[in-house]
């Protein structure tokens, strides 16, 4: 069949659910192969991560409807995909959803296969019987309702309490803003003013400095993007590089680079400074000094890979003004924009990222100068990876002190921010601020 919308969404579902791949690198290679026009790139877009979003829900519906295995490897995500469409796309008629699940049945089914009347069969008895759910006080209802590993919903309920955590699981299954930062190098309202010519629509951000969200995709293609002027970021990260007070000559360590959106951020605040950037793969730093490159800043970031739990014996003690632990973690506060997270992620991998967040810590503490500030950040919203490794390391390191901390349009008094996703819509993150005594 030719390639549409919703064969690019099928084969990138097929891609993620049953080989893995992450679902933001597989659609975005194959919208650039396909060049759909923008109307179905968006289509497209919407039907992935709608169905990864609300892929329990969905495969809730199923029960009682499929009573065999289901042997090819594209069935499954062609019945999810079309329920999805069924039950949200209200523009989408029932009958166009049928059709095109038929057409794409018989193009990825195997030669001389019923498949197609095996989805179709589904499809009609699941139409027939409508949406089902758990009862209020089952266990699993708010795990069904908003598509969260039981686990990770009885967390959220536990940690913020029943009406939070409902609020938390329901802004994860929203649509992920098109966020983007202005360089500091440039002229913010000339961009601004660049970008509403090009029908960008671009919306201010409550949140972070210079950050924008675009009423559509695309950026990445233009002169905007190519020339430096502005980087795709969204506006809880963009905080980190605020939290910092700048003088302009500061020696800074980034210790968890790549691929580098932090890095550029913070060699756009140091002039006359150097930024050193480090990860374990030399790989990834290629992508450090490309961004580098285009973001007119490869004059003041240097890179070296190096895995930041052994950076002590590397670098001096005392040897950077500012440094910055943006940690690697679990990514619970990215479930928005990389839904397939929630279902591969368990507890005991927040235990472990945990302790390798708290031995960068302790490791890189010990290359800040007297007086100098550390920022801890990370794009989980759990406790362990956040305030419990906080007070870990201010336990273990009684020289160092929380910090307040004011950016433009937000307050740390307490030397610690957390941002969950429900509050601006934004990714969830956490920043801390630490440093020496006297």
């Amino acid at each position: 069949m030719k390639t549409n919308a919703r064969s690019i969404a099928l084969e990138t579902l097929i891609k993620v659910l049953a080989q893995g791949s992450y679902s933001n690198i597989s659609l975005n290679h194959a919208l650039k192969g396909a060049k759909l026009p923008a109307e179905e790139s968006r289509l497209a877009t919407n039907l992935v991560y709608g169905t990864l979003q609300n892929k329990l829900y969905l495969d809730y519906q199923l029960k009682g409807l499929v009573k065999a295995k289901l042997k090819e490897a594209y069935i499954e995500p062609l019945l999810l995909m079309s329920i999805y469409q069924l039950l949200f796309l209200d523009k989408v008629p029932a009958r166009a959803v049928l059709d095109e699940a038929n057409k794409l049945a018989k193009a990825f089914g195997k030669p001389k296969s019923s498949g197609y009347r095996l989805v179709n069969g589904i499809l009609r008895s699941f139409q027939r019987r409508g949406t089902i759910l758990p009862k209020e006080d089952d266990p699993d209802y708010l795990s069904v309702k908003y598509s969260e590993p039981k686990w990770l919903a009885d967390y959220l309920v536990a940690n913020w309490g029943p009406k939070r955590a409902e609020k938390i699981m329901a802004s994860f299954n929203t649509h992920a803003k098109n966020e983007i930062r202005i360089s500091n190098l440039v002229k913010e309202g000339q961009v601004v003013y660049d970008l509403k010519k090009a029908h960008f629509n671009p919306v201010e951000s409550a949140l972070a400095d210079r950050s924008y969200s675009l009423s559509r995709g695309g950026i990445i293609l233009t002169d905007f993007f190519k020339e430096g002027q502005v980087t795709v970021q969204d506006e809880a990260a963009s905080l980190v590089a605020e939290a910092f007070d700048f003088t302009g000559n500061e020696r800074v360590l980034d210790s968890c680079a790549a691929p580098g959106g932090k890095t550029i951020q913070l060699a756009e605040k140091v002039s006359e400074g150097q930024v050193t950037a480090l990860d374990i793969h030399e790989k990834k730093l290629r992508l450090v000094r490309e961004n580098a490159q285009r973001m007119q800043v490869a004059d003041r970031v240097k890179t070296k890979a190096l895995d930041a739990r052994k950076a002590g014996g590397y670098f001096s003690k005392g040897e950077f003004d500012k440094i910055l632990i943006d940690a690697p973690c679990s990514g619970l506060g990215l479930l928005r924009r990389k839904p397939e997270i929630r279902y591969s992620k368990q507890p005991a991998d927040i235990t472990n990222l945990a302790q390798i967040q708290l031995d960068i810590l302790n490791e890189v503490a010990g290359l800040l100068k007297s007086g100098g500030e550390l920022v801890y950040s990370t794009c989980s919203i759990s406790v362990e990876e956040n305030e419990e490794n906080v007070q870990k390391f201010l336990k273990a390191h009684p020289d160092f002190v929380l910090k307040p901390f004011k950016t433009a349009k937000v307050k740390a008094e307490q030397g610690m921010l957390k941002i969950l996703p429900d509050s601006y819509n934004s990714d969830g993150f956490f920043i801390a601020k630490f440093t020496t005594r006297g």
